[in-house]
């Protein structure tokens, strides 16, 4: 007995009809019985076959057969398979053409994550069709929420977060420095002591210009209760920022005030997240944004910390204590500071509405608004900062 059923679809016998033109379904019924006989032939090869059969024609069996053998097979060890497959399909064909469904096409899906590992280019010896589909864990991480990483995705986040570029925007220094242009000042005790250098004769005039500086930057990070899901993305950003050995001061606010510019001055994000957490003893408490606002004023803010600087304060305007005490210390703020900058990661909630009592209170003394929920908006925000 065969041991080869016939190609699923086909008749029993396929009719006799004397020469076939259309060969595209003889050549998949052969395939059938082949890859039923464990040969592996890829899609590659039935088109091959079928564009032989054209050629040499359905009318002589030797020359059939060596048209599939030449195309067919790939391993000496399937020569056995594929004669006695071959004898099969030469008994039922009889010459004659067969309506058969199609087969189903078979689609490997290589997907590339940008990983830097290219020990396996992903190639396993099929011919099958490949459909590569492309992503980037970056690319999804930038638009993904801070309240839904994990913790991989957030120690991927930090890493990411270090190549953002925080500084404040420039800003004119008192400081002179030398200057090549002719509508800055005379710089007088250089051209006088290079007219003593050369002998008392007059040479080139020097001039001086005053220099730039870059605008200190003070991040005031809201780690209450209801900022939680966002303040550990958020520790991350203020810790970039501080260790880019910029001007940069950071605290945090909850029930109380904190200072942390020297916790997370540590190039290690382990070790200056883990002095952060061991400095705030608040950490998921409550806040009362204002209180945290008039002892950054009184202490640090009048005093010359925030005099000209960029205050960004990071904080879903959530508040438990006084609003008018809160937007009586932002009008304090706003004073002294050179802007005020406002990231709400609930702005970005379709229909959001700053309806809190704090958040209310504040936003009249804010000079920017902006999100914070996400990769994309901390790039954003450092864009703002930069331009401020």
């Amino acid at each position: 007995m065969n041991q080869f059923p016939a190609p699923e679809g086909a008749p029993a016998r396929a009719p006799d009809t004397g020469a076939v033109n259309d060969v595209g379904p003889i050549a998949v019924a052969f395939t059938r019985i082949l890859r039923g006989a464990d040969v592996h032939v890829p899609m590659s090869s039935t088109l091959a076959f079928a564009e032989a059969l054209e050629v040499v024609g359905l009318e002589d069996r030797d020359t059939v057969y060596w048209a599939g053998r030449a195309t067919l097979v790939r391993r000496p060890e399937d020569h056995d398979l594929y004669d006695r497959a071959f004898s099969v399909f030469w008994e039922w064909r009889e010459g004659a053409p067969v309506e058969l469904e199609p087969e189903p096409l078979r689609i490997t899906l290589a997907m590339d994550d940008d990983s830097d590992d290219d020990a396996d280019d992903g190639d396993d010896g099929s011919d099958d069709p490949t459909l590569e589909l492309r992503f980037s864990a970056t690319e999804v991480l930038r638009d993904k929420d801070f309240s839904d990483y994990t913790p991989d995705e957030l120690a991927e986040a930090q890493a990411l977060m270090s190549r953002f570029r925080l500084v404040g925007s420039p800003r004119r220094s008192l400081r002179m420095v030398p200057s090549r242009s002719r509508t800055a000042r005379p710089d007088l005790r250089r051209t006088v002591r290079a007219t003593i250098r050369s002998g008392g004769e007059l040479g080139a005039r020097h001039w001086r210009e005053p220099s730039t500086r870059n605008r200190r930057l003070v991040l005031l990070l809201d780690v209450s209760g209801s900022m939680e899901p966002y303040a550990r993305a958020l520790i991350r950003f203020v810790h970039a920022a501080v260790a880019g050995r910029q001007k940069v001061e950071a605290f945090a606010l909850g029930t109380r005030l904190t200072r942390v510019t020297r916790e997370l001055s540590s190039r290690d994000p382990d070790t200056a997240l883990r002095q952060a957490a061991d400095r705030v003893v608040d950490w998921s408490g409550g806040t009362r944004l204002g209180e945290g606002l008039r002892q950054f004023n009184d202490e640090w803010g009048q005093r010359g910390m925030a005099r000209g600087a960029i205050v960004v304060i990071l904080s879903d305007g959530w508040d438990r204590g006084d609003p008018d005490l809160l937007g009586e210390q932002m009008e304090r703020l706003g004073r002294v500071a050179h802007a005020v900058v406002w990231v709400n990661p609930l702005k970005v909630t379709p229909g959001y509405a700053p309806l809190a009592r704090g958040m209310a209170a504040a936003l009249p003394h804010v000079d920017r608004f902006v999100e914070g929920h996400s990769l994309a908006a901390m790039d954003e925000l450092a864009t703002v900062i930069s331009t401020c």
